[in-house]
């Protein structure tokens, strides 16, 4: 049993504790959306420097290719000097952790915010998923400790990740799919949606505070499918498995990759030199391959007639690799959204080369083979499948679909590196 089934195992809570215990909830959840849109807002404020103001002091712009090398090399650099120097080393290493894990001690937050704000603004292909979580859990813990001892701390745990992916995903639906398994596995008495009552607050908390405020969202809109048939679903499984093959290939890779890079040692050589390659990628690939690739996405889903294949299978192929570099050199991030951009261009991609296989299920399927891998929740990837092209159309063809595609998943490599002794308390 997982630590957060560890939760209670004690008789069905009543209506007024349900209604009292909701007052909390919602105030993580809300708390959770500011610190998420607080991260986003310093984050976009310096890459805005990075990128637009700075450059073009120098006759650049954010696709001049040494610039952009220039800026993932001293953002490498950045990063690995505080890891190294400062105190709490900004965490753990993001490749060890999944999304949900044990709170953190305080003293890791100010590291860890200043990791993660130069990850984002460096342009470093990693989305701030584990880490804000990872910070609204630890405040929440501390301050309901405090301040409201009487609730337990790994139901604080569950509510503050519920509001922060409340507001990561913009909708509640995103962790009452993600909790439902948790807290189906919770010993005692009472419906499955009394157990989910409090996360479903605070992650509704969440998504609401953040359309309120205007933060970004996962949800665009494709052409819907007209005539769905059988061959859609054959043409949706072939796609989704092999966007899955290719999470499965770098979740066989990140350790070793992992563990390259760690032969330097010292943190601040060990992001300098992800840097550097990231760097490099960077050149390569564009600024469309750069950053935690939500607009990026949104990018492609606009304009989907803007890239021919050979574009579409270059943004693929550099991203995996930005993946996998900035998951295995020491910078701090979560490896949700790149995934998502990497589904999203791999789906583009098959529907140029066989038109026949309808956009939103081609977009849909790809995003969700390799977030199936990335997040081992085949209800997080049909979500973020359907949410990415908006047809009501697809969601069913994704629960079929989902179904083959997890036989070959389940018992792949995951997409993290196990360090020994570690514990999580979701398989994410």
């Amino acid at each position: 049993m997982s630590d957060a089934a560890q939760v209670g195992a004690r008789p069905a809570p009543s209506v007024k504790t349900l209604v009292i215990m909701a007052v909390p909830a919602v105030a993580v959840g809300i708390v959770s959306a500011l610190m998420l849109w607080l991260l986003d807002a310093v984050s976009g404020w310096l890459e805005g420097l990075l990128w637009e103001t700075i450059p073009h002091a120098f006759g650049a712009s954010e696709s001049t290719p040494w610039w952009i090398f220039t800026v993932l090399t001293a953002t490498g650099a950045a990063v690995g000097l505080v890891v190294w120097l400062v105190p709490g080393h900004a965490g753990p290493d993001s490749a060890t952790t999944e999304l949900v894990s044990r709170p953190l001690r305080l003293r890791v937050l100010p590291g860890l915010l200043l990791a993660v704000v130069l990850s984002l603004a460096g342009g470093v292909s990693l989305g701030p998923e584990n880490p804000i979580i990872a910070i609204n859990t630890a405040l929440s813990v501390a301050v309901l400790a405090r301040f409201a001892k009487r609730i337990p701390q790994q139901l604080v745990l569950m509510l503050a990740a519920a509001g922060t992916i409340g507001a990561l995903f913009g909708t509640p639906i995103a962790a009452a799919l993600l909790f439902t398994g948790t807290v189906a596995a919770i010993k005692g008495s009472g419906a499955l949606w009394d157990k989910l009552f409090l996360p479903v607050a605070a992650a509704g908390a969440g998504a609401l505070t953040m359309h309120l405020i205007g933060g970004s969202s996962m949800a665009f809109q494709v052409a819907p499918i007209t005539h769905p048939d059988g061959w859609m679903l054959l043409w949706g499984v072939l796609v989704a498995a092999v966007s899955a093959g290719i999470g499965i290939l770098c979740a066989w890779a990140l350790p070793l990759v992992h563990r390259a890079f760690h032969a330097l040692r010292n943190p601040l050589l060990v992001s300098l030199a992800g840097g550097v390659v990231l760097g490099l990628l960077g050149m390569l690939g564009g600024p469309m391959t750069l950053f935690k690739g939500l607009e990026q996405t949104g990018a492609l889903i606009s304009h989907p007639d803007d890239y021919g294949a050979g574009q579409l299978a270059l943004f693929a192929g550099v991203k995996v690799l930005a993946l996998l570099v900035a998951a295995a050199a020491g910078f701090r991030g979560g490896r949700i959204f790149p995934a998502v951009f990497i589904g999203t261009a791999l789906g583009l991609l098959a529907h140029v080369l066989f038109p026949g296989i309808p956009l939103s299920l081609a977009i849909a399927c790809g995003a969700l083979g390799i977030v199936l891998v990335a997040a081992r929740d085949g209800w997080i990837a049909m979500f973020v499948g359907a949410a990415l092209v908006g047809d009501p159309a697809v969601l069913p063809m994704l629960c079929i679909i989902v179904l083959p595609v997890w036989l070959l998943v389940t018992k792949a490599p995951e997409l993290v590196v196990k360090p020994r002794g570690a514990t999580a308390l979701s398989r994410l």
